[in-house]
């Protein structure tokens, strides 16, 4: 008896080629909506990051200078610092001061790996320092003031309790870095920092025309700066 022949076209074999190329063609389009989605991701990303370093409020410098001196008056009441210290520096003989300060902010462009700063735009900070701080209180003030700013919701990114002859130090942010705290006591100086930093923004009082016939940003933060006086910090500020 001769050999049973199937006819071609209809063997397993073609049903199982059949089924494979449906499944590869299924797995083809979930391949599609992944790449859609991994696509409209990166849009997202690119899209915050092109306007994350630009997209700023317009404050006026005393506005943020009374945010940055807030912050510093709260933490000195903390430290329990009982010394009245008045806007300026120490003058001859002494190293305490209460000044603000400012800097240019910067914008990682669309990628977020570039460092241009943005016209118009300044960081405001206010930094503080006494002298003469005895260990009795430096040391039981920056363990409260730890306590107190991450009870408040502040994160503490650093703290360090130094030994004999290293510096106690507590550095705390929030909002991805676009407010900080730091305060550093120097045990063998018996000398105390404290400085409180507040978002960037861009100052009222300049315009993109400033920049038009220039190649580069003609705006200069400390002019922020310059234009706002700190009050007297401890008792008698307000």
């Amino acid at each position: 008896m001769p050999d049973k022949i199937t006819p071609a076209g209809t063997g397993t074999g073609t049903r199982t080629g059949t089924g494979a190329a449906r499944k590869l063609g299924l797995g083809c389009l979930g391949c599609g909506g992944l790449v859609v989605a991994l696509v409209l991701a990166l849009v997202a990303v690119l899209a915050w990051n092109a306007g994350a370093g630009t997209d700023l409020p317009r404050a006026a410098p005393q506005d943020r200078a009374d945010r940055a001196f807030g912050y510093s008056r709260e933490a000195y009441d903390v430290l329990g610092f009982t010394r009245a210290l008045p806007p300026g520096t120490g003058g001859t003989g002494s190293r305490a001061r209460n000044v603000f300060g400012a800097e240019y902010c910067h914008d990682g462009g669309l990628l977020g790996m570039e460092d241009k700063t943005v016209d118009g735009a300044y960081r405001l900070y206010h930094e503080w320092a006494l002298d003469h701080v005895p260990a009795d209180q430096a040391v039981p003030g920056l363990r409260r003031l730890h306590r107190r700013l991450a009870d408040d919701g502040w994160k503490v990114t650093s703290y360090t309790e130094g030994g004999a002859g290293k510096d106690w130090s507590l550095y705390v942010q929030r909002d991805h870095r676009a407010e900080w705290m730091t305060f550093t006591w120097d045990p063998e100086q018996r000398y105390f920092t404290g400085g409180a930093g507040v978002p960037c923004a861009y100052d009222p009082a300049w315009t993109h025309g400033d920049s038009d016939t220039y190649d580069t940003d003609t705006y200069d933060p400390d002019t922020a700066a310059e234009a706002v006086t700190p009050s007297v910090l401890g008792p008698g500020g307000r």
